[in-house]
């Protein structure tokens, strides 16, 4: 029995009665979504076994001209457009009383978040915005993993790391990224709907910093956990890559390992979802979702109309049954999100679904690396207003 590790950023409120029966219907939705996304990968790998050669080959032929385009600016715009983005602080090793001013005594109000080691709590230090991570000191293993993960990694588009306490308990210390996260962007209320060049932007800034912690640390870096959640946002609406620790970043050489399962539903690929092989493509894979999410709004797993998970369906077979269709363009604009309204080039919605497309192929040796990514968004970008 695979164990499936969800880790979420709540509000700090205090658990209810209501949460409690939301963790019990959890308990319940999780194996029929596990169920749902096995149909998923078995329907999938039957609709291709089915595709005439003609229709198969075309499909391939569409997928391996895009990447013949990246590949072949990859080599200097791509590098040189990265390096850039590289920032090296060194992590500042904070007293327990600082961090305990900081925060009014770790007071409720402060609270911000709830991981699956410890508590987040809001803070000011050293003249700046901190989010301060309290773990317990049972989690001695976890804080020390994601302690030398975090002094490896130092980028633009990657949450900065500030700084560590071992007193009393085990503390990290982030920045504050303030503007919340994709997932609310693209499906909150409260904030300004976002438009065609914020989204290929935030695609662009989100594949910088999964580029840099794939091809330039030493070790490799996989995150495991890629979604629209975990994709801040600043004030500036660039975004951030965040949840670079505990579990989720695996150290690995240039081959595949097995490992225990961890992540969220409707963003695992099918290696990993089903029998726990993870490399670097497990992250492209959940990148390509987001690029589905970006264009559309929808959910990983979009609800069927009666709320029922029986009648749920993963948000990658939704697009393939679009991009298989007699008429996909016109299919396709029906996902686009209506926030958008008209005011978007139907080109780079084509080029950015097809990016998805190939990142979400079920066969990860077909998936482009996330440097190849990365140079198709700097096309992309090129051609969305000019952003």
């Amino acid at each position: 029995m695979m164990l499936i590790h969800i880790q979420l950023l709540g509000t700090g409120k205090k658990v209810s009665a209501g949460a409690i029966a939301g963790s019990v219907v959890a308990g319940v939705v999780a194996p029929v979504l596990g169920i749902l996304l096995f149909l998923f990968y078995r329907q999938r790998k039957a609709q291709q076994n089915a595709l005439l050669p003609s229709s198969k080959e075309s499909t391939r032929l569409a997928s391996t001209i895009l990447m013949q385009k990246v590949t072949a600016s990859s080599t200097q715009a791509g590098i040189a457009s990265l390096a850039a983005g590289i920032t090296v602080d060194k992590p500042v090793e904070f007293t327990y009383q600082e961090l305990f001013n900081a925060t009014e005594g770790f007071n409720i109000t402060r609270k911000i978040g709830q991981g699956g080691f410890g508590a987040v709590y809001y803070a000011e230090l050293v003249g700046e915005k901190a989010a301060i991570k309290k773990m317990d000191m049972k989690a001695t293993q976890e804080f020390l993993a994601e302690l030398k993960a975090l002094t490896h990694v130092h980028h633009l588009n990657l949450v900065r790391f500030i700084g560590y306490c071992t007193e009393s308990s085990l503390f990290l210390v982030y920045e504050f990224v303030e503007n919340g996260n994709l997932s609310q962007h693209l499906r909150g209320t409260g904030y300004e709907p976002l438009s065609w060049a914020e989204r290929v932007r935030i695609a662009l800034d989100s594949a910088r910093g999964l580029e840099y912690i794939h091809e330039h640390t030493v070790p490799v870096y996989i995150h495991r956990d890629i979604k629209s959640a975990n994709i801040l946002i600043d004030k500036n609406t660039r975004a951030k890559v965040a949840d670079l620790g505990l579990a989720k970043l695996t150290e690995v050489g240039g081959a595949s390992l097995q490992t225990r399962v961890v992540g969220t539903f409707g963003y695992m690929p099918p290696e990993y979802f089903q029998y726990g092989e993870v490399s670097r493509k497990v992250d492209v894979y959940a990148f390509g979702v987001v690029l589905y999410e970006l264009i559309s709004a929808k959910d990983a797993i979009v609800q069927s109309t009666d709320g029922s998970a029986s009648g749920s369906k993963v948000l990658v077979y939704l697009f393939e049954e679009t991009l298989t269709a007699p008429d996909p363009e016109e299919g396709l604009k029906k996902l686009i999100d209506p926030k958008l309204g008209d005011d978007y080039p139907i080109d780079a919605i084509l080029m950015m679904t097809q990016l998805a497309k190939v990142c979400t192929e079920e066969d990860p040796k077909l998936r482009p690396t996330m440097r190849s990514v990365v140079v198709a968004l700097m096309t992309l970008s090129s051609m969305s207003f000019g952003i």
